[in-house]
């Protein structure tokens, strides 16, 4: 396993990470300390999870025990972790409903403190490494937030912030925040991103990149079509899983040309998608929703994999979506995004 550096934080974290969004479904809570306890083997240092996963009713799958009869992902987490939870550097994060009340959500003080507590209950643990704000809240200044994350940090409860699903400008806007109140900025940005949903290079990557902050990017291998052909003989496919919709005969067709260029390069699609977005700027680990121990393990090799150039650039030109701003050349885009781009704008 490799492993970079979180942002300015001097924390080494693995190259791949376990997301954790469908722990109680695949893997079940039984398989799911199998899961876990493979991650740690394999050298992954890096869990990903959130106060919504796991018991929602859009995780529902059939065969799955009904969500009320699911514990939260969380705590299915903090239970396989009891042992070796100082192996593991753990990012979770609130904002999403959890409630029937109305302040049940949002990034409000009083939201986050009590999320945060809830959350180290159910991960048995006394801090959380890494804490994001899952989405933007247009209800709470962006003040506010940071202040509460800022006396958390100094409780001793939380380690690092980090931003989930900001566009550039409110990433940008919380560390001039944090600088101007010297209060302790995000040092990661999460965001989907992957060969086929390439919108996060349009700004993202490069404030992330100039600002020093890690990216680390959900959904690498896009619901599964850049790991596996055979997703497509699924029942539930891509973000089916999460009550939406399935793959768009242009992202199909991307997915069929990583396997094809896989094949010739002796690779299987999973490690080729993945090593492409481990090689692009900012990026310091993957997050792979793995449903067993085997895609784990599979996952788990691109880590390893180092394509040359030219490969590189041949799968980059497969899903081409110009950056708004060339930090680089500093200039703006050639031309303008394209409509016919088989590009995601899920």
């Amino acid at each position: 396993m490799q492993y970079s550096v979180l942002g300015a934080t001097g924390v080494k974290v693995s190259r791949i990470c376990l997301g954790t969004a469908t722990f109680g479904v695949a893997p079940t809570a039984q398989d799911a300390d199998r899961v876990v306890g493979g991650a740690v083997d394999l050298g992954i240092n890096f869990v990903d999870t959130a106060d919504v996963y796991g018991n929602m009713p859009v995780f529902d799958r059939p065969g799955a025990p009904a969500a009320a009869d699911r514990e939260p992902a969380e705590q299915i987490l903090g239970r396989a972790l009891r042992g070796r939870r100082d192996q593991m550097v753990i990012a979770t994060k609130s904002n999403g409903i959890v409630g029937l009340d109305i302040n049940d959500r949002g990034l409000s003080r009083r939201h986050i403190i009590r999320q945060v507590e809830t959350s180290l209950r159910r991960l048995e643990t006394d801090y959380i490494d890494l804490y994001y704000a899952h989405d933007p809240d247009p209800d709470t200044p962006l003040e506010q937030t940071l202040a509460a994350y800022d006396d958390l940090i100094r409780q001793g409860k939380i380690r690092y912030v980090g931003l989930s699903n900001h566009p550039a400008w409110q990433v940008t806007h919380a560390l001039w925040i944090a600088d101007d109140r010297r209060q302790q900025a995000p040092v990661a940005a999460q965001v989907k991103y992957n060969l086929i949903d390439r919108a996060a290079e349009r700004e993202l990557a490069p404030a992330c990149q100039q600002f020093g902050l890690s990216l680390v990017p959900y959904a690498p291998l896009h619901g599964g079509l850049l790991a596996d052909l055979g997703v497509l003989d699924r029942d539930v496919a891509g973000d089916q899983r999460f009550g939406a919709a399935g793959f768009t005969e242009a992202e199909i067709a991307v997915g069929r040309e990583v396997d094809r260029l896989g094949r010739a390069w002796g690779l299987a699609p999973y490690q080729v998608s993945l090593a492409w977005l481990l090689s692009r700027p900012a990026v310091a680990s993957a997050i792979v929703g793995a449903e067993t121990l085997d895609e784990l393990r599979a996952n788990a090799t691109a880590a390893d994999v180092e394509l040359e150039p030219a490969q590189l650039d041949s799968l980059t030109e497969l899903a081409s979506a110009p950056a708004a701003f060339d930090h680089r050349a500093g200039r703006g885009p050639e031309r303008p995004p394209s409509t016919t781009d088989p590009v995601s704008t899920d």
